[in-house]
């Protein structure tokens, strides 16, 4: 084992140091301990695993901003006060029966203005109720939608054209929703406690919407390569038009199909830039990652390697042979796969050194061809 601490390779299998917080060096090891788990599983499903970070970062963001969404839900309507409570707002106002004396109306948008038993108006329906939902959850949308197309799908398209459509989608959802939620929420509102009922039109509402959403992601953070593909082939249809225009058209039917060509042209440059923008961040970032989790790994097997080899001389000190010897066959199985797990390090160390600065020197490529572009423009 001191020979192998001596050689010079192993300085470059140093991990990054633990934080000195113990709290946050705890967070540390179980973060090593998941990259090696994860790397181990990437390595042996790719597809599988990129369906998996994209559903366990939706997830992870979705529950995060309906959490936000919860508190919203419950505070914001006593900033607006009693006034806007009992300012009824409600459409399409549609009675659906009476329980008890009190009618129930089916609404898309509002809520009925809420009543404690002497007939006072109280903090949780009406106008005040209203703004504070959509208010609520229009915020949580401006959270939802930057960590979700930069992180979760890791889009690299036109961010104003992906956020007119994530608005209109959560607009059209919003409805859908309301529309939902307007059949059994005034029913609700008159046995369920209020934190119960914030909690229930919480979660349905964002249930529903995670849902939904998820699927509209999809749509409008579109695949790079599929994206690139789509815009490949409209430049050839823009190409073979533009050919036919100059055999047999006239100048104005040509002067149309080269803009079109033109177009195209410029829409499948920015789909390419956009295809090697994302694989290298992807390659950067799985390559660092990679390195890091190998890294991990095999000093963890350095550090076991120790406390058994320390564990056994005690018992052994001890007099309990037994145990010694359980503890060095432990060792010595741990030591058997040592040197796979160097030079797995090692590998993915020099893939890293080898990858990352040919990728980095891709996007300052992509970079520059931009800014010239735009100065162009």
């Amino acid at each position: 084992m001191e020979n192998e601490m001596l050689r010079p390779e192993e300085e470059r299998l140093q991990p990054k140091p633990l934080s000195g917080n113990p709290f946050v060096a705890f967070w540390q090891r179980i973060w090593r301990w998941w990259q090696g788990v994860w790397y181990g599983f990437s390595e042996k499903h790719p597809k599988l695993a990129s369906w998996g970070y994209k559903i366990a970062f939706f997830f992870i963001f979705s529950m995060s901003v309906t959490v936000l969404q919860y508190i919203g839900f419950v505070a914001l309507p006593y900033v607006f006060g009693l006034e806007l409570a009992g300012t009824e707002f409600m459409w399409p106002h549609l009675k659906l029966t009476s329980v008890e004396g009190n009618d129930i109306y089916w609404n898309i948008l509002g809520y009925n203005v809420s009543y404690n038993d002497a007939g006072e108006v109280i903090i949780g329906g009406g106008l005040g109720y209203f703004i504070a939902y959509e208010l609520t959850v229009f915020i949580a949308q401006c959270i939802n939608f930057p960590l979700q197309r930069n992180i979760t799908f890791r889009s690299h398209g036109n961010p104003w054209w992906q956020a007119m459509w994530y608005f209109i989608g959560w607009i059209l959802v919003s409805l859908f929703c309301n529309a939902i939620n307007g059949l059994w929420m005034p029913f609700a509102e008159l046995y369920v406690p209020a934190a119960v009922y914030n909690l229930l039109v919480t979660f349905v509402t964002g249930g529903v919407s995670m849902v939904i959403f998820f699927f509209i992601f999809l749509i409008i953070f579109p695949d790079a390569d599929k994206t690139e593909k789509t815009k490949a082939a409209k430049l050839e249809a823009a190409k073979a038009a533009l050919e036919s225009a100059k055999s047999s058209g006239g100048e104005e039917e040509i002067a149309r199909a080269q803009a079109a060509y033109d177009k195209a042209a410029l829409a499948y440059e920015i789909a390419v830039e956009n295809k090697k923008v994302f694989h290298s961040e992807k390659n950067i970032s799985s390559a660092k990652s990679l390195a890091e989790a190998k890294i991990n790994g095999y000093q963890g097997k350095l550090n076991k390697i120790a406390k058994l080899g320390k564990a056994a001389e005690e018992a052994s000190a001890k007099g309990d042979t037994a145990k010694a010897e359980k503890l060095e066959a432990e060792k010595k199985e741990i030591e058997a796969g040592l040197e796979k797990s160097r030079n797995e390090a090692l590998e993915a160390v020099a893939s890293r050194d080898e990858i990352v600065p040919v990728e980095e020197a891709v996007l300052a490529e992509v970079k520059e061809a931009r800014e010239k572009r735009a100065k162009a423009a």
